[in-house]
């Protein structure tokens, strides 16, 4: 079974459940009038339309790409999941209006024992479902499933305090029923916002899993030709496509068809392996000679400076006489300009007939 038959099964069986849990709790809700248990139940009615969502969701992402999408559909998941957030946020923020009116006007709620066992079938049933989901949402990096499953986990926790509400209005007649309102509510909007700041921070577009771009430098450096692996960069256009490029150092006397060779064959084995469509970009290896002296007071100088972590690209056109690199400087340095006028000027003063080109990249992956 494919990722998206796997996603849209996951998702239909979450709205049969929550759709089974709202009619119950509803209904003892109505009958016992506990303000807890209806906001339980409308809990469980905004799951199963963020199930509803999910299924929508992965439809549309799923569309072939166009002219107007060359890249696919998949970013649909990730609006997939602030919806949900948002639905999940609303609720939340409906529950406590509702809860605080039933403190400001108590009504005694009235439980019976099957109400109670209900209510407790319907805790396992959440607690089972939500670590289902969020088991197949990791295993199909599918942040939607994730964001459900933890909502359903989180909705077993506050039907367990409802549980527990009930217990005590049973044995003890001690009504806790508009408290307990306050503290599903406050619990729901938390996971919203959790969920809300999870999924806008993937759409700004975060930094690449370190353990993934570890894996793809290992993977490109096990060739003999290959002396470095630099500016590598992921884009993700939906959890299951990635698209991204990278920068290798070979040997200056390699041909062009060597290098054609060379970068196809690291590229199909990184789509075969990862699923990633990698485009190489080339920097000869310039530090033999007299050039070797050149890079090694380069390394020096640079050496003065923190916020600095890498020089790479390193070349110098002797026709010309300038010497280009790139450096990564740390994303918290307000002052690059200034380190890179400043190391320019120790160089300039050693090397009077050089210029030096210097281009700053970012630290986009470990």
């Amino acid at each position: 079974m494919d990722r998206n038959k796997k996603i849209i099964k996951t998702s239909i069986l979450g709205v049969i459940l929550n759709a089974i849990l709202v009619a119950i709790k509803l209904v003892i809700g109505f009958i016992s009038s506990s303000i807890a248990i209806i906001l339980d139940g409308v809990n469980n009615l905004s799951d199963s339309m963020s199930s509803i969502i999910n299924i929508i969701g992965t439809k549309l992402s799923n569309k072939a790409p166009d002219k107007k999408h060359p890249y696919g559909h998949g970013r649909i998941e990730y609006f997939t999941s602030v919806i949900i957030s948002t639905i999940v946020l609303v609720v939340g923020v409906f529950a406590m209006k509702e809860a605080i009116n039933k403190i400001i006007n108590p009504v005694e709620p009235e439980y019976s024992v099957l109400f109670i066992i209900l209510i407790a079938v319907g805790v396992i049933i959440k607690f089972v479902y939500g670590n289902y989901v969020q088991k197949i949402g990791k295993s199909l990096n599918s942040h939607a499933l994730i964001a459900t499953g933890t909502d359903s986990i989180m909705d077993s926790v506050l039907s367990f305090s409802t549980l527990l509400g009930a217990i005590t209005t049973y044995l003890w007649d001690i009504n806790v029923d508009g408290y307990l309102g306050v503290l599903i509510s406050i619990i729901i909007i938390r996971t919203a916002f959790v969920l809300l700041s999870e999924t806008t921070s993937l759409l700004i577009g975060e930094r690449a899993d370190s353990k993934l771009t570890s894996k793809l430098k290992k993977k490109i450096l096990e060739y003999d030709e290959i002396k470095g692996a630099y500016d590598l960069y992921l884009h993700y256009y939906g959890p299951s496509k990635i698209i991204g490029s990278v920068h290798i150092e070979v040997r200056n006397d390699m041909t062009a068809e060597e290098i054609h060779v060379l970068t196809r064959k690291i590229e199909y084995e990184i789509f075969s392996e990862y699923g990633i469509i990698l485009t190489i970009g080339i920097y000869a290896l310039n530090d033999k000679g007299e050039f070797k002296k050149l890079k090694k007071d380069i390394e020096d100088t640079i050496k003065k400076y923190d916020s600095v972590s890498q020089l790479h690209g390193f070349y110098v056109d002797k026709t010309k006489n300038i010497v280009y690199f790139d450096l990564i400087i740390d994303f918290a340095e307000e002052e690059k300009d200034k380190i890179i006028h400043n190391i320019k000027k120790e160089l300039k003063n050693i090397y009077k007939d050089y210029h030096f080109y210097i281009t700053v990249d970012s630290d986009v992956a470990d």
